[in-house]
Order: C-alpha cells, then structure tokens, then sequence
C-alpha cells in the first residue's frame, strides 16, 4: 500500500503512547488520520498538531463505535488503515492472601472482565466493524489490497508475569485472532497483522521514577533500554506499506524474554 492523501486510517488509543506515536507517522506519510480516545482533551490536542480528526470512543461500546466511524468517514472517508492501541492493565494474582485481613482473596472477576472487554472484545469489535466498511473500498494495491489491520498484543501474551493474568489472558487472546481474521479476510484483500511490544516508554512507564525504569530497560539484551513509541510507529508504517506482511505477529521486544517478576 503505497501512503499517501488518498489513504486514511483510524488508531484507537491516539491520544497518546504507542498510538499517538503511530497517528503522527502516518500522518507525515500522508495519510489522513482520524484518533480514537477517551482522552478528549488530549486527543484534540494531538489531532489538532496533525491536522487529524478527534473522535471520543469507547471501543467496547457499539453506538460509540458507529458514531465515532461515521464521523471519521465523513471527514475522510472510509478508512484503509485500522490501528488498535487502545488497552488498558493491571496487577493481580488469581488468588492471594489479603495484606489487611490475612484472608485469601481470588482475582476480582469484574476486574478480570473488564480488561479482556477492552483489550480483546473491544480490539475484536473495532476489527469487525472497520473490515466490514473496507469490503465497499475499490483496491488501492496491484494485488487487490484494500485495507490493513494492526492489533496491539504484547509479549505477556506469551511469557505473563506474576499479576498479569489479565492482561495476559486479552493479548494472548489478540495473537489468536491474528491468523483466522487474516484468513478471514483474506480473498477480500484486508491484511491482518499484530505487533507485541516488549517494554515501552509509554504513559505507564512514564510514572515510574527514572532509576525503575532504566532498571528494567538494562533487563533488554540489546538495546538497552525502553523502546520508544517513534519504533512502534516505525514497524506499524512498514507493515501498511509491505504487501506481503499478513497474518503474523511481530515482537518489537530487543529480544526481551519476561522473567516471572
């Protein structure tokens, strides 16, 4: 797919991290960009820098979803590119003993639910209903290509750690829908595609003091160091301009192999 004005593109979670990151690349490649974020103020802000469209969506939400798509399309018509950053974690063990009562406790399960709603159901629904928008778009590429898709899974979704039962459990399940919604999609002409970041300097790690962070970025073989989002966006523009990347999903991790804490 070659980038340019006539290509649009939607990025959840634009607001900021790894999706703003990506919003800003795809943008200074041409593309008209509509971001997806709770972050109203933030997101207007970044949309404002790009020349973009804001759209305030819940991903888990579908009358959310449909009227942000249906403003994103009037403002840039039908979009090519989909791009899921939007996620959300947090830190629990399936069952522990309570640190002020002394009694066991299993994992919230409404805790649970929530980030496997967000993280998968709501990559799954942003998926479902911008492909189905994609299958009117005439093909961009010689090969037919109309679209692409690009989900945000993680290497926890392979090697978890202690408390991200959670997390882990949504992005595994964001890596096995990589291959069938590639198939899917397949004789349409829409790649599907996932990339699994490894640890990033994104709002998360940005709250920690400096000397955890670069504790845990000298744990990366090679570099170093936190990846920055401008290497997410990096790898997200070459997977929409490289045809035959479809179907896979791709560490971005400096070898990193997650140690159970």
């Amino acid at each position: 797919m070659q980038l340019s004005e006539k290509i649009s593109a939607v990025v959840t979670g634009g607001a900021s991290g790894l999706g703003e990151a990506t919003a800003k690349a795809l943008r200074q490649a041409g593309v008209r960009v509509a971001i997806f974020d709770l972050n109203e103020k933030r997101g207007k802000a970044v949309a404002s820098e790009i020349g973009g469209t804001f759209c305030r969506v819940d991903v888990t939400d579908g009358a959310s979803v449909d009227t942000a798509l249906a403003s994103a399309r009037s403002a840039h018509g039908q979009e090519h590119i989909l791009v899921n950053c939007a996620g959300i974690a947090i830190g629990a063990k399936t069952a522990a003993i309570d640190k002020e009562s002394g009694e066991p406790r299993p994992h919230s399960l409404d805790a649970f639910t929530k980030v496997v709603t967000v993280n998968l159901i709501g990559t799954f629904h942003m998926c479902s209903k911008s492909a189905a928008g994609m299958l009117s778009l005439d093909p961009v590429t010689d090969d037919g290509g109309r679209g692409v898709i690009i989900n945000t899974a993680s290497v926890a979704g392979v090697e978890g750690q202690i408390g991200q039962v959670a997390y882990s459990a949504s992005k595994g399940g964001v890596m096995g829908l990589t291959v069938p919604m590639a198939r899917d999609l397949a004789r349409d002409g829409i790649r599907v595609m996932t990339i699994m970041p490894g640890l990033f300097l994104t709002p998360m790690f940005e709250t920690l003091p400096r000397e955890v962070a670069d504790s845990l970025g000298r744990g990366v073989p090679f570099p170093s160091r936190l990846g920055h989002p401008g290497e997410y966006a990096a790898l997200a523009r070459h997977i929409c301009e490289n045809d035959m990347l479809n179907g896979e999903c791709i560490r971005l991790d400096g070898a990193l192999r997650m140690q159970p804490r």
